[in-house]
């Protein structure tokens, strides 16, 4: 394929609604596969990114780096894929290959900074992300989805997925851990999924009660409001871990307190405003404050397998492209449960 342009949806500027346009992709390379896309989710990063919550980005702006599809052209050298293979792309689609990092197989802590898939690649150029009909990416960066997985409940698990899938087997979720997961979103809901997988006593820590139904149906074993004050003094000393999910600053000295001796606290949400910590609340007790991002190449693969072997995707609504603003109006509102996807055949 030569460069040829392609339809997407996109931000022209910060804020605004998104839109139809079309958008270059660049010719497939030695090692590169041109992916049709059937599927990509919606990522509550995907609106901060929009809204510029994060600093100033690149616009027009093609979000989405939850990407699953088919391999429609693969270049010469290609060896891991073939035409027809199922296949996704999450949130980075290259980086320098040469740190200690990146040589680890931790990708995504890359010391020069890994390619997002959107809004800017390495070149600083526009880089345009999976709300799109097609999308070219090294074979180095995509990940193989197992046949035990629809592709529609798989495009989520390229970020929520391995969002969460990181940290619970980086801490040691499993038989005999008592893990908390705080947010029942579309990060949290996977959590419990994954950490009930794990063998992990999985409890859920949500504003209210409201989607206890959901929780339990979906692995947690117990469900605890935050809203209630007598919550945090009930479960005080409890988890071994807890995971964080929500993209608003909690009081993390309350939540330290529900940890047990040596227990760690992992936030992977990501609010726009700082949160503040007493030492006190870590030193006594010997506990850690930690942050986890994505997972690498290697890592996200073995989520995908983990996912497929027991029968685990996402909680998803699959949406037309033209109902992507009010999804985003419906995600900041909490009305998701717990994914949107857009089905890219509505092009």
């Amino acid at each position: 394929m030569s460069t040829t342009t392609v339809s997407a949806y996109a931000a022209p500027a910060p804020k605004a609604p998104l839109e139809r346009v079309t958008v270059p992709r660049r010719p497939v390379g030695e090692h590169d596969i041109l992916i049709d896309i059937k599927y990509a989710g919606i990522c509550h990063s995907d609106i901060h990114q929009v809204n510029e919550d994060w600093g100033q980005a690149l616009f027009p702006m093609v979000p989405g780096h939850e990407i699953a599809g088919v391999v429609a052209e693969v270049g010469p050298g290609v060896t891991r894929y073939a035409v027809g293979d199922r296949v996704g792309v999450g949130c980075f689609v290259d980086s320098c290959r040469e740190c200690d990092n990146c040589l680890a197989g931790q990708e995504q802590y890359c010391a020069k900074g890994m390619s997002a898939t959107y809004p800017e690649g390495s070149d600083g150029q526009p880089a345009y992300g999976g709300y799109s009909t097609h999308i070219v990416v090294d074979e180095n960066y995509v990940l193989g989805i197992p046949e035990g997985i629809g592709l529609a409940e798989a495009a989520p698990l390229l970020c929520a997925g391995i969002t969460l899938y990181s940290p619970l087997s980086r801490w040691d979720a499993g038989p005999g851990r008592k893990v908390a997961i705080v947010g029942l979103g579309g990060l949290g809901h996977m959590g419990v999924k994954i950490a009930h997988a794990m063998g992990a006593e999985v409890t859920v820590l949500s504003q209210s009660l409201r989607k206890r139904e959901d929780g339990l149906r979906l692995g947690a074993d117990h469900f605890h409001a935050t809203a209630d004050p007598a919550t945090f003094t009930e479960l005080a000393g409890t988890f071994d871990l807890i995971v964080n999910t929500v993209s608003a600053v909690l009081p993390l000295d309350a939540y330290l307190g529900l940890l047990r001796t040596g227990g760690t606290l992992v936030n992977v949400g990501a609010p726009a405003d700082s949160a503040s910590v007493n030492m006190f609340s870590l030193i006594n007790g010997r506990k850690q404050l930690a942050g986890s991002m994505i997972g690498g190449i290697r890592e996200t693969q073995q989520m995908l397998d983990f996912c497929a072997e027991h029968g685990l995707g996402s909680e998803i609504e699959t949406i037309g492209v033209e109902q992507i603003n009010e999804a985003y109006e419906r995600v900041l509102a909490g009305d998701v449960r717990y994914r949107f996807v857009i089905d890219t055949s509505t092009f």
